[in-house]
């Protein structure tokens, strides 16, 4: 591990030796920059499921580089194709809401499957990642350009304010290689001159707003205030949210958004105050197979320590404090289901729909 090093994107080919992938260990940001290293296709099964990474198109492009791994490591197993379905069924069961996980692993298990050559197979699964990787980014890129164009009219009634915009978890470049996508058209509006703030929810249990995306906006130099996830309602009832902009781990054909648990909540709020709400996500992070989001979206429960302990920075170490009595007991729901008819828009790499199934079918009318 090396400590303190500047970066601009959160997963890369080490530059010196292509066997090795690096990523930003999130674990320990704000308050240490850690690059870890992944050489085999385990350590990103890891690296998933323990959340040194995490964010959903993230997430894809380090499970696409796993199955690389893999690749490097098949040897004998080469023509083995039990071995290649361990290993996808491995990584998809890392973190089971974000449907990039599987997007990815699939397409890099039908590339596999077609090669029987170890070194062709080994360029072919590394080539694909990258172009995984690469497509990710350009799809943020759009992403924040579309969401910039929606926001215009937001920002012509500020008549020189700053639009206030409230964000829920991260769904910035630390969790999409570069970019982000509920950060992106925020980006965008700071590189053009538009003067914005942002509203950061803490997000508990992990405080990915108030670590991740807090640490972004500082790194930009976008203003914003972190807040207690139960305080958005109180802002929106007083006139200081102009919009919402979140991300999506996965998000039916028919526009049912899974997002980081506490983002329904923060919509039922947008709903009733008429502030919109809008969801970024790109093409990776739809379900075409599924309709019904609350019913058919497996959401993730994590280990409930999670939710007792909180960690933070004491006399420069990190250091995890309990802080509920260590008797009781606690749940730890990942995600939740944001339904359609909440959602104002959806924000996606091809442009801005309806979050219903005939405007998304007709940005993308391959699935």
């Amino acid at each position: 591990m090396k400590n303190d090093i500047k970066v601009q994107q959160s997963v890369w080919l080490n530059s010196e030796n292509p066997k090795i992938v690096e990523i930003i260990d999130q674990r320990f940001l704000p308050h240490r920059l850690v690059i870890e290293q992944l050489e085999s296709w385990k350590d990103s099964e890891t690296a998933i499921r323990e959340m040194h990474v995490r964010g959903a198109p993230l997430i894809g492009v380090t499970a696409a580089y796993g199955m690389y791994l893999a690749c490097l490591e098949a040897k004998d197993h080469a023509k083995n194709n039990s071995y290649f379905s361990a290993v996808a069924t491995a990584l998809k069961a890392s973190r089971p809401t974000a449907v990039n996980l599987a997007w990815a692993v699939d397409r890099q298990l039908k590339i596999i499957n077609q090669f029987k050559n170890t070194d062709k197979l080994i360029a072919a699964s590394l080539n694909l990642a990258k172009q995984i990787s690469n497509e990710e980014v350009e799809n943020c890129k759009k992403i924040g350009q579309h969401g910039l164009t929606l926001l215009q009219p937001l920002i012509e009634k500020k008549k020189g304010q700053p639009l206030n915009i409230l964000t829920h978890c991260n769904a910035g470049w630390l969790a999409c290689v570069k970019h982000g996508t509920a950060t992106a058209p925020m980006y965008a509006a700071h590189q053009a001159g538009i003067p914005i703030h942002v509203w950061v929810d803490e997000t508990r249990p992990r405080n990915q707003g108030a670590r991740l995306t807090a640490w972004e906006l500082s790194q930009a130099g976008i203003p914003h205030t972190i807040i207690p996830d139960n305080t958005g309602g109180h802002l929106m009832q007083h006139g200081l949210v102009d919009c919402c902009i979140v991300g999506s781990d996965r998000t039916t054909r028919t526009g049912d958004v899974a997002n980081k648990i506490g983002t329904y909540l923060k919509a039922l709020a947008a709903h009733d105050n008429d502030i919109s709400f809008y969801v970024a996500l790109p093409a990776s992070t739809f379900d075409w197979e599924i309709s019904d989001g609350v019913k058919e979206i497996p959401i993730e429960e994590r280990n409930p320590e999670e939710v007792k302990y909180i960690q933070g920075l004491h006399e420069k170490n990190i250091i995890k404090v309990l802080v509920s009595p260590p008797e009781s007991t606690a749940v730890n729901y990942g995600f939740d289901v944001t339904p359609s008819h909440l959602v104002t828009r959806l924000i996606t790499e091809r442009g801005v729909c309806q979050a219903n199934e005939s405007s998304i079918h007709e940005l993308f009318p391959e699935y």
